[in-house]
């Protein structure tokens, strides 16, 4: 920070004279260039240990928090713990006089001279801080070095018993983020009923998935739309544990932003902004990398105290505007504290660190919530590489025109799959199907995908002789066309004959009926309507419940 004379530089003549006084010095009339040289020689040649053991404990206190700082502390933080130094003009201070009753520790260590603020620049920006000069900071014992926070965060976490239910690792976001590719491929994100064909589909996982693929250069924005890379061909060509390392990865140095996503929280207005990464560092560094099970509530307790400030590093509570969901209210000040950082840190757990297969949960009710670390996580934080892939096993094709893709098959091949098959619903548990139509051959050769080629993928991919029955449809397919087709249908069947003549002919009734299935039968386009005017008629048609 500053030096003693540029602090003092940045008093008022009166606040100058008013530290003189403290020292015994006569500073009336002196102009402000005097004042600052007096009052620096006079506090240049104080002992501070020995002054500090003079001090009420409360200022001692606030000292030495600001030395075991390195001197700083950012204003919110320090005033929340020593109180605040009211701001006043000179005529406001010559009327109160405020250094003969001072509100606050912080503000009798101002009036003494061994307390300073003023802004300095920070990884996050300009800060203003409390702060001691440099000669007063010099007399302070060098602090020790801050320690690795994992070093002592993690024995305060005590483990507790393993819950009686939990959900095992998930890895299902290389899945579903395939999917996703899948579709971007075919021009078909926009419109998708993502709960058919999303493993898991809520919005905030999707967003970050997404997002995650834009990041890495997965998918690229073109003039017809997301498409993805060739970066992403690399990826969906990897080891299941190299994709998941990979998104681990990403999501770290993610601009997705967890705060503004987190059940509970509605954040609102302009002119703030928080940084995503502060947040989940703070997490990741106090994660405790035992196996064991530990309470969710013990580790928003001990970030709470040991590193409160994590994502607003002035310490400021007041600026944010974030309201309750439930209760409609602005959640401001430190004590609304678990109300965001809590919720946040608790929203890390269970959202991203989850999704990725990197934490497990269990528990109940919020309050009563467990979690561990995955040996996959642990590795990540390690460094260790991730391991292959122990088996990946072909697609299989069946006779019925099916592809099907297991869970351990490999994704590029089922990316590949979902370009020349329709994709049928998911569920967790079943294997990825594909069912090759008209549509979904039409939709190959709109991407330039040939019959030939289809077969071929269809051999590879498969590692075993193909069905006759699909090798002759998707060759009669490439030489006819569309030999047939499927249509759900309504149909009128009457006794005589006769009666479908006169409904042809009367006009109120003629426009509803289709093709001729015979004497006796008719395709209906318009059933409600055909009944209503056949009975304008006379004629009263039974009516099945399963045409409704």
């Amino acid at each position: 920070m500053h030096s003693l004379e540029q602090a003092l530089q940045d008093h008022d003549l009166i606040v100058l004279r008013v530290i003189g006084e403290w020292w015994e010095l006569d500073l009336t009339g002196a102009d402000k260039a005097a004042c600052v040289k007096a009052v620096a020689a006079a506090l240049l040649s104080l002992d501070l240990m020995q002054e500090m053991m003079y001090l009420p404990p409360e200022e001692a206190a606030a000292l030495h928090d600001l030395a075991a700082q390195h001197g700083r502390i950012p204003v919110a933080a320090f005033s929340r713990q020593h109180g605040e130094v009211r701001q006043m003009g000179p005529g406001r201070m010559e009327r109160e006089e405020p250094w003969l009753d001072p509100v606050s520790p912080a503000e009798a260590l101002w009036y003494r001279g061994f307390l300073y603020r003023g802004f300095d620049e920070t990884a996050e920006g300009m800060i203003e801080f409390f702060y001691l000069p440099a000669e007063l900071l010099a007399q302070f014992p060098a602090p020790d070095k801050k320690p690795d926070i994992q070093e002592t965060a993690v024995p305060a976490l005590t483990p507790v018993s393993p819950p009686d239910e939990w959900t095992t690792a998930v890895t299902h976001a290389v899945d579903d983020l395939t999917t996703m590719l899948a579709l971007a491929q075919i021009d078909a994100l926009d419109g998708v009923a993502w709960a058919r064909v999303l493993l898991d589909a809520r919005p905030s996982r999707r967003s970050l998935l997404l997002t995650l693929a834009r990041e890495m250069n997965w998918l690229r924005q073109t003039e017809a739309g997301l498409r993805p890379t060739r970066a992403a061909l690399t990826w969906l060509k990897e080891s299941r544990e190299a994709q998941l390392r990979a998104l681990a990865d990403a999501w770290s140095a993610s601009g997705w932003n967890e705060l503004r996503r987190a059940p509970g929280l509605i954040c609102e207005g302009e002119g703030w902004e928080n940084d995503p990464i502060l947040a989940r560092t703070a997490v990741l560094d106090v994660l405790p990398r035992q196996p064991e099970w530990f309470a969710v509530a013990d580790l928003v307790s001990l970030i709470h105290e040991t590193d409160p400030d994590f994502q607003r590093p002035d310490g400021n509570y007041d600026t944010w505007y974030i309201r309750d969901e439930a209760s409609g209210q602005f959640l401001r000040g430190f004590d609304n504290w678990p109300g965001v950082e809590g919720r946040l840190i608790r929203f890390l757990l269970a959202g991203p660190l989850t999704w990725l297969g990197l934490v497990e949960m269990g528990g109940g009710s919020v309050d009563a919530a467990a979690f561990r670390l995955t040996a996959r996580a642990s590795d990540w934080l390690h460094g260790a590489p991730p391991p292959p892939d122990a088996l990946r096993v072909p697609l299989a094709a069946q006779a019925d025109g099916v592809l099907v893709a297991p869970y351990n098959a490999d994704r590029y091949a089922r990316f590949q799959a979902a370009r020349i098959g329709d994709m049928e619903a998911v569920s967790v548990g079943r294997p990825f199907q594909y069912r090759l139509t008209p549509q979904s051959l039409r939709k190959a050769a709109a991407q330039g995908i040939q019959p030939d080629r289809i077969l071929q993928f269809l051999q590879d991919a498969t590692e075993r002789p193909l069905p006759l029955g699909i090798r002759r449809a998707i060759t009669r397919w490439a030489e006819r066309g569309v030999e047939g087709k499927i249509e759900t249908a309504v149909i009128l069947r009457v006794r005589d004959k006769g009666i479908l003549e006169t409904l042809r002919q009367n006009p109120k009734t003629r426009d509803f009926l289709g093709e001729s299935l015979g004497d006796l039968a008719v395709v209906v386009r318009d059933w409600p309507k055909l009944a209503a005017a056949a009975a304008q008629l006379g004629l009263l048609l039974d009516i099945e419940a399963e045409t409704g």
